[in-house]
């Protein structure tokens, strides 16, 4: 029987956050200052783990990085007049409450307990240390990932799966859409949309829905409706097949069906996965939680690690930590990580760019490919998205964090080397960060510095077994990206001032 610890978190908070509270004006960035404090719950829970794991209260409050940042982002802009957008312009798709948040300056905004009520079934998350993997590498650093894999659907979506389907049942929608590249957006919100008695239809990019069946199959089990992207059921989806009936898809094709679904029934809203405030506003319960994991721990994080596609996972982990950077009390490297197959850090350029290939959804400035661009298919379908969220691409700008791009192939064989010392089988998204903690550890093993480098497991890969299949069959090939692609799509993007 293999060793474990089994305590009680003791939950009198240590300590709380004063921060501010600002009311919503007319447009989506402006603010009056108000306060509130946060802290955490004091229910005590008993908690099973590994000797390498720590454990840690649920946060009552998400983080909301805008109130920190010496600039404000760009607003974003009309998908037809380019004016800067107005809350009413985004009532066709999201709940009030979900539009205050998207709006909101707020330092802290309250969970709702019925949301923790349900965070309960998995969260806390645990924070574990890679102490084999350490040994295989035969580095002096000590790594960390924080395990979002946990979680019902088997990655960290459900953070805000969740909160999106509580906000729309408390408005009386009836139901939700959206789309879903390697299905676990998909599956988390049809996990939710079961818990609440909401309907849930779900676009799932092409490549990915012949790739992973089972994720199809998780969506059903839990009541949704699924569809291959681009459908015939669409306007944008017919459109595309008359140009390329067989068309891979994409993020940015599923986002368009599911955004017109919405736009054409009143009692359906749609729910986004990633990229925009809110979605990476319930995200940072992860980086939270890890704050007061690594304090309990007596670590402080050197180098943080995530992949990014349209940026949730990394923006819930990193966020926190680049709360209490601009406060003076760490100076870490933040590490974004991308597929260089789908590279909008890294290749991408900085400009207003819409978030579908239809052009329905409002105007972003955000590191971009181009909205018509359509990567390769890669076994990481969460990061074939053109896109980078507005906010991590602003504070990329800011020059608060740096970005890489790995092929799959690297990918992959950190993924095994994982795999065979932790255990644990990764998604194919999280293997990005792997690789690229493995480089930073090797990189120490070279120069002989003990770093702490952390980062984020947002999921397993239970599901993604036919891509580990190809990897071990020898049959793995590194996609390419295409800058004459890159520069067609661009062409297309609007040229704003």
């Amino acid at each position: 029987m293999s060793p474990s610890l089994s305590f009680s978190v003791n939950r009198s908070p240590k300590f709380s956050f004063q921060g501010e509270v600002k009311k919503h004006g007319n447009s989506l960035f402006n603010a009056n200052p108000n306060h509130l404090k946060f802290s955490f719950r004091e229910k005590p829970v008993s908690t099973t783990l590994t000797p390498h794991a720590v454990a840690t209260e649920i946060p009552t409050h998400w983080y909301n990085i805008i109130a920190d940042l010496p600039i404000k982002p760009p607003p974003f802009l009309h998908p037809k007049t380019f004016a800067p957008l107005q809350p009413q312009d985004l009532s066709h798709l999201f709940p009030d409450e979900l539009i205050k948040q998207e709006a909101s300056n707020e330092r802290f905004i309250v969970i709702p307990d019925e949301v923790i009520d349900v965070y309960r079934l998995w969260r806390p998350t645990p924070l574990i240390r890679a102490k084999r993997l350490e040994k295989l590498l035969d580095t002096p650093a000590r790594i960390y990932y924080k395990y979002e894999g946990v979680s019902p659907a088997g990655s960290h979506k459900p953070n805000t799966a969740v909160p999106q389907v509580w906000y729309n049942a408390q408005q009386g929608v009836k139901n939700v859409v959206t789309e879903t590249g390697a299905g676990q957006w998909g599956c988390s919100l049809a996990f939710a949309s079961s818990l609440f008695g909401l309907n849930c239809e779900v676009w799932q990019v092409r490549a990915s829905y012949d790739q992973k069946p089972y994720r199809k199959l998780m969506m059903q089990t839990w009541g949704a409706k699924v569809h291959p992207s681009p459908s015939s059921i669409t306007e944008s989806g017919r459109r595309i097949l008359e140009m390329d009936p067989l068309s891979p898809g994409s993020l940015g094709i599923a986002i368009s069906e599911a955004v017109e679904v919405a736009g054409l029934n009143q009692d359906t809203k749609y729910c986004l996965g990633s990229v925009l405030n809110h979605v990476l506003l319930h995200q940072t319960v992860i980086g939270e939680e890890c704050i007061k994991q690594m304090e309990d721990l007596g670590e402080t994080p050197d180098v943080i690690i995530g992949c990014t596609g349209g940026g949730s996972n990394f923006a819930g982990l990193c966020f926190p930590f680049i709360r209490e950077r601009l406060k003076g009390k760490i100076n870490p490297v933040i590490r974004a990580v991308e597929p260089t197959a789908c590279p909008s850090l890294t290749k991408g350029v900085y400009a207003y760019d819409y978030g579908d290939t239809a052009q329905l959804t409002p105007l972003m400035k955000m590191h971009t490919l181009g909205h018509d661009f359509i990567p390769d298919p890669i076994h990481s379908g969460g990061l074939r998205y053109h896109g980078m969220a507005p906010l991590i691409s602003h504070i990329y700008e800011l020059g608060f964090m740096e970005a890489i791009a790995i092929p799959q192939i690297e990918c992959f064989r950190g993924a095994i080397q994982f795999a065979r010392s932790e255990g644990l089988i990764p998604a194919p998204e999280p293997t990005h960060a792997i690789a690229a903690a493995i480089r930073e550890a090797l990189h120490c093993k070279e120069s002989g510095e003990s770093k702490v480098i952390l980062m984020a497991m947002c999921g397993h890969g239970h599901f993604d077994l036919p891509a580990y299949e190809k990897y071990l069959q020898g049959a793995m090939v590194d996609l390419s990206f295409s800058e004459d692609k890159m520069q067609a799509s661009l062409a297309n993007i609007p040229h704003l001032t």
